[in-house]
């Protein structure tokens, strides 16, 4: 059976492909912009692929792979997904932590 938010994901184009240093490609579904001194910042969940958990299954798939990258647009006017300097990743999870807080 396949998982229905990962199929709510794929059939909205909103899916976001990064790939490592190692070429290793990921997956990942903006969750939240959060703007911060004038940029914005994406919050993204990875896309985990279906298999059969099973009882006892230890791939790290129940946890969620989150990252934030910092969103600019790119000579072809195009979004594009970048690190934050560590300065940047420090104000925007204090944003968040706010945003968090005002919710409650």
């Amino acid at each position: 059976m396949a998982d229905k938010r990962n199929e709510e994901i794929l059939d909205d184009d909103f899916l976001i492909e990064m790939t490592d240093e190692d070429g290793n490609v990921f997956y990942y579904v903006e969750e939240m912009i959060i703007p911060v001194d004038g940029e914005n910042f994406a919050l993204l969940v990875e896309v985990k692929d279906d298999h059969d958990h099973g009882e006892g299954c230890d791939c790290g798939c129940e946890d969620d792979d989150v990252i934030i990258a910092k969103i600019v647009i790119n000579a072809n006017g195009e979004e594009e997904f970048i690190e934050p300097t560590d300065e940047e990743f420090e104000k925007v999870q204090e944003a968040y932590e706010k945003l968090l807080d005002e919710e409650e």
